[in-house]
């Protein structure tokens, strides 16, 4: 399949939206031979931090040697960047791509990306055909297929796999993995998951399987309930990561980033995220955990390696600096928990001049988003990108009354940007925030916009 093509059969594939449900999945898996049974798994739920412990627990396992496959979800510039390959931080695809997550070109090539969804088409089409397959795949089915796929070409060791949304009826709870985990819960995709915690931590549940070690972070009361109701019912070994017997403690920051003291299962381990802001130490704790399992149900990873791996990880768009006087920051935090964790980040940096570039998706907590953010901030830039489920800055305004005084609208994205850094003057900083679909238009203008250190 061309990349003309490519591109238009993913663009055709987004009209049917999300389809919750496992029934395609396993209808085309079964037409390729189940690829996904060919390597072990760890799979990934969670409100925030998804993205994170995954980075994490890839780097921790190709620091112990293995050879790791990663997907996850969404993009921000290109469709490649949730199919990766890692090995020791070596490059293991062909090519050297640009966009995100793209330490050591580890991202599948756009040639294999490309025939493989070409044979993932020609084969839904001849199960349609046959009326084996009652409806086309999904978008999100259709890349899922495609990394089990890749994934089985590369003959990895192991499959690091983050739940796209929920996980009870989510494209990848197809596998039966080492280990399950659970990062944490909190509000978000309520008009699918539910109204309460209790009602999204049940469908984030939904990938505990019988006898599979589950690690969760998640806190809520009422979410703990549900998680250990599900794990005790399904006799899945239970491990929480936060604890007075599992106590993670911060150490005194240095010019190197933050440290954490984590003591879980008899070991002490000083930890050090390669990512910024302190919410990275929960993150950390979890990987650390997990790992600490598949330790013992697998094989086994060093101390070391759990310590490499969480300074190691990388993930473009969380907290992730651009440039320099002023400090311009991108961060895809598009939910009140994630909202929660910024705000705690920004608390602690204290930056002179704060000014947000802003957006969300209309569908989104617009206005308790806005309440944790725009307190902090000297000028708010309201903005809109060309998507669909894009807020009109009118409608973020509306939502955000007390703050109007602060609040500039300018519609165009580069434009919003100069502005800002007008604002901000060379000693602030420059935070653009509310969506990891903002985080990606901004990545996509690239040079258009000066996103670099000013002499």
């Amino acid at each position: 399949m061309t990349p003309s093509r490519c591109r238009a059969y993913l663009r055709d594939l987004q009209r049917f939206g999300i389809k919750l449900g496992l029934d395609s999945m396993r209808t085309v898996l079964a037409a390729f031979g189940d690829p996904h049974r060919a390597y072990p798994s760890v799979h990934v739920a969670g409100t925030n931090g998804k993205g994170s412990v995954c980075a994490m627990l890839t780097e921790i396992l190709a620091a112990g040697g293995r050879k790791v496959g990663l997907y996850t979800s969404p993009h921000l510039v290109r469709v490649e960047e949730r199919i990766q390959v890692v090995r020791d931080n070596r490059v293991v695809c062909d090519d050297q791509v640009g966009g995100a997550n793209r330490v050591a070109g580890r991202l599948i090539s756009s040639r294999d990306f490309c025939r493989l969804a070409g044979t993932v088409k020609a084969r839904i089409e001849r199960l349609l055909a046959r009326r084996e397959l009652g409806a086309p795949p999904t978008f999100f089915e259709v890349l899922t297929l495609i990394a089990f796929l890749y994934f089985r070409e590369r003959e990895v060791d192991v499959a690091v796999l983050e739940v796209g949304m929920g996980g009870r009826f989510d494209a990848t709870n197809v596998v039966t993995p080492l280990v399950s985990v659970i990062t944490s819960v909190s509000r978000d995709h309520q008009e699918h998951l539910g109204p309460t915690l209790a009602a999204i931590a049940f469908e984030k549940a939904g990938i505990i399987k019988p006898g599979v070690p589950v690690v969760c972070g998640a806190e809520a009361r009422d979410a703990v309930r549900v998680v250990r109701a599900q794990a005790a019912g399904k006799s899945a070994p239970l491990t929480m990561v936060f604890s007075r017997k599992r106590p993670l403690t911060r150490e005194k920051t240095n010019v190197q980033g933050m440290a954490f003291r984590y003591e879980a299962e008899g070991t002490s381990l000083r930890l050090s995220p390669g990512l910024p802001g302190a919410h990275q130490g929960r993150n950390a704790a979890i990987a650390a955990s997990a790992a600490l399992v598949l330790g013992r149900v697998w094989r086994p990873i060093s101390r070391s390696a759990i310590v490499r791996g969480v300074a190691r990880a990388r993930w473009e768009g969380r907290l992730e600096t651009v440039a320099r006087n002023p400090r311009v920051l991108l961060d895809g935090a598009h939910n009140e928990g994630g909202a929660a964790a910024l705000r705690a980040y920004l608390e602690e940096l204290r930056p002179p001049r704060l000014v947000l570039v802003f957006t969300m998706m209309k569908d989104k907590a617009v206005g308790r988003v806005a309440g944790r953010l725009f307190p902090l901030a000297d000028r708010i830039v309201l903005t809109t990108i060309p998507f669909a489920r894009a807020a009109e800055p009118a409608e973020i305004l509306r939502r955000a009354r007390p703050f109007r005084d602060r609040i500039l609208v300018e519609p165009s994205l580069p434009k919003a940007i100069a502005l800002a850094r007008a604002e901000a003057g060379r000693r602030g900083t420059v935070l653009i925030t509310g969506s990891l679909f903002l985080v990606g238009a901004v990545k996509k203008l690239g040079p258009g916009i000066e996103i670099k250190s000013s002499p």
